[in-house]
């Protein structure tokens, strides 16, 4: 999410709640930051999972085990790590399923459900919507309710965007773009723009990404807790009231199972209730524990990183990718390098296009991602259908770059960078390199991808070494532009305002505090004005032809000036599954156009529904 200067301070408070959940992308807020593995999460800055476990208060974690039968249970791994303290969405670090991001439709629904295969917006808690000029007008599902038998109504949905008003939490950045949300009827909402900053993609953003609550509970927490966010955020919350499919039933330090709710409203929206009876998530120590438990059919469903998942069915385990072959997954980010426009050397659009042409991308993908990257194709959109078709492909190819390394030396040759007697080229009097790349240290897969582009720059004569501080100290660096070359993932969520939302975290310089001040996107600080009036101009234009072409100018612009290189795609969840007891898991070309959401979040949960022993 982008959020412009009056929002800093809310910005900087979400900084602080994304790193203390050991994020690897620095970026403003998003509520769908893709899941971690557990070697991810292990970053310096994770501290809540070095707190000691809290026991459950609440009548569900009591008794035994709660064993349930495992051909109506299915098992999950990889969206919790550690014991759970609590299922408060209010409270910045609320277990599996209430997290927020990554099991929106379990419990907790939104308004609509995001497709990341199509980018569409389907139906949930909200039934249709369309703009009214300045107003976004939604139409609610009658036949929702709450878990209790209370009716889901316009008011719960008013209520719920309000608090994002009242306090600091996950979603109140949006109110820099909201300027009210009112009832229309007991069935219908208005969500009113902010006049001053129309931004209609983040609106779109809202109805797929906010959970809504039930006022008639939370209501009571708020004035149980004086309306201090603070007390609010202590409610543990364990038996949560919500509209989805699935209840609490138990849970401890090793799993969480949430029973089917039989009265769900929402048999009448998908013709019948979910699959499995059952969802437990297993919560093991480590990938390997969870790798093992996921090989010899223990789970059902992995969002863990498995490196050479291939090796999973040499055997003939009945295990799958949801691409038959690689890279496996499908791309839902672009971890990217940033360059300091502002150093000497790097400030050369050609030194950059050389680097960019030097980098070995498949062997990052090969070797530091196992092969679950397709072959790059530089854009600031995706490969997928989703985003490919916002830009003229055969517009952009001229200027998009291979990996070439003789072009790259050629390119050097020509602009006069001169090779000195230690094979570095130097630039009108500045030496290239050393300049330092840098990520978290611990971070396997991106450290492996550095090595390889600091490898791919000395064959072109550029000197690049690699830097892996703590994950506090890359942080700082990013934010103060205290670096050379560094690397993060430019808006890493699927959501409607895409890929406007990565263009702008990429290129937009309006509103971005200089060099040693903290800045929160555009951490190379690279400034274009055509580039900022285009980013202006996208979230106003409806027109389909009309943005394609804003688009692709854009994108001609970002590839001619290359204030970022992309490494490598990266799935926006893992979707693994072993279909030893469960099967019909959604595959590509199966033509339900279900996404490899796991099950678990967004347009995926319609796999629950198609799934059988």
């Amino acid at each position: 999410m982008k959020l412009k200067i009056a929002s800093k301070p809310l910005v900087a408070l979400f900084m602080a709640a994304v790193l203390i959940a050991g994020c690897e992308s620095v970026q403003p807020p998003s509520a769908t930051e893709t899941p971690k593995t557990q070697d991810e999460n292990k970053t310096p800055a994770d501290t809540t999972t070095k707190e000691p476990a809290k026991e459950p208060a609440a009548e569900p974690a009591k008794g035994d085990a709660k064993e349930t039968p495992r051909n109506e249970t299915l098992y999950i791994n990889g969206l919790q790590w550690g014991a759970p303290t609590n299922f408060n969405l209010l409270s910045g670090n609320p277990a599996f399923p209430i997290n927020y991001g990554n099991s929106r439709e379990l419990v907790y629904e939104t308004l609509f459900m995001i497709n990341e295969l199509d980018g569409a917006l389907e139906p949930l808690l909200g039934s249709k919507y369309e703009w009214k000029d300045d107003t976004l007008h939604v139409e609610l599902n009658k036949d929702a309710k709450w878990s209790d038998g209370q009716p889901f109504s316009a008011d719960d949905v008013v209520y719920t965007y309000q608090l994002g008003k009242k306090y600091d939490i996950n979603w109140s950045s949006y109110w820099t773009y909201i300027s009210d949300v009112t009832a229309d009827g007991a069935n219908a909402v208005n969500i009113k723009l902010n006049k001053d900053n129309p931004n209609k993609l983040t609106v779109l953003d809202s109805i797929e990404l906010i959970p809504m609550l039930p006022k008639h509970i939370w209501e009571e927490i708020e004035k149980k807790s004086n309306n201090d966010l603070t007390a609010i955020r202590k409610e543990v919350n364990a038996d949560p009231v919500g509209t989805g499919p699935y209840k609490m039933y138990f849970y401890n330090d090793q799993k969480i199972t949430i029973a089917r709710d039989d009265n769900y409203w929402g048999k009448s929206l998908f013709g019948k209730l979910p699959a499995p009876k059952y969802i437990t998530h297993v919560i093991y120590k480590d990938n390997a524990a969870g790798d093992l438990a996921f090989k010899s059919g223990q789970v059902d469903v992995s969002q863990q990183f498995i490196p050479q998942v291939w090796n999973m069915w040499k055997n003939g385990a009945p295990i799958k990718t949801y691409l038959k072959d690689a890279p496996y997954y499908v791309p839902g980010s672009m971890p990217s390098i940033f360059f300091n426009l502002s150093q000497k050397g790097l400030d050369n659009a050609d030194v950059r296009r050389a680097i960019a042409m030097s980098i070995d991308y498949k062997k990052i993908s090969d070797l530091a991602m196992s092969g679950y990257s397709a072959a790059m194709e530089p854009s600031l959109t995706l490969n997928t259908d989703a985003e490919s078709k916002y830009v003229d492909k055969d517009a952009i190819k001229s200027l998009q770059w291979t990996t070439d390394v003789k072009a790259a030396n050629e390119l050097l040759d020509k602009i006069g960078a001169k090779k000195g007697k230690d094979g570095i080229r130097v630039l009108n009097g500045t030496r290239l390199g050393p300049f330092e790349v840098e990520c978290p240290y611990g971070w396997s897969d991106w450290n492996a991808a550095l090595e390889i582009v600091a490898q791919s720059a000395k064959a072109i004569g550029i000197e690049i070494r690699t830097k892996f501080p703590e994950a506090p100290v890359w942080t700082n660096d990013l934010q103060t532009g205290k670096f050379d070359i560094i690397m993060n993932t430019p808006a890493g969520s699927v959501n409607p305002s895409q890929p406007w939302n990565r263009a702008m975290t990429i290129m937009y310089s309006k509103g971005v505090a200089p060099m040693g001040e903290m800045a929160f996107w555009n951490w190379g600080r690279y400034k274009n004005e055509k580039a900022d009036q285009i980013i202006d101009k996208i979230p106003t234009v409806t027109d389909e032809t009309e943005l394609k072409s804003l688009y692709t100018d854009l994108t001609k612009i970002w590839l001619t000036d290359i204030p970022s290189v992309p490494l490598m795609y990266r799935p926006w969840v893992f979707h693994t599954v072993n279909e030893s007891v469960w099967k019909g898991f959604p595959v590509d070309g199966d033509g339900s156009n279900i996404p490899p959401q796991i099950a678990m979040d967004g347009a995926g949960v319609r796999a629950l529904y198609q799934i059988h022993n």
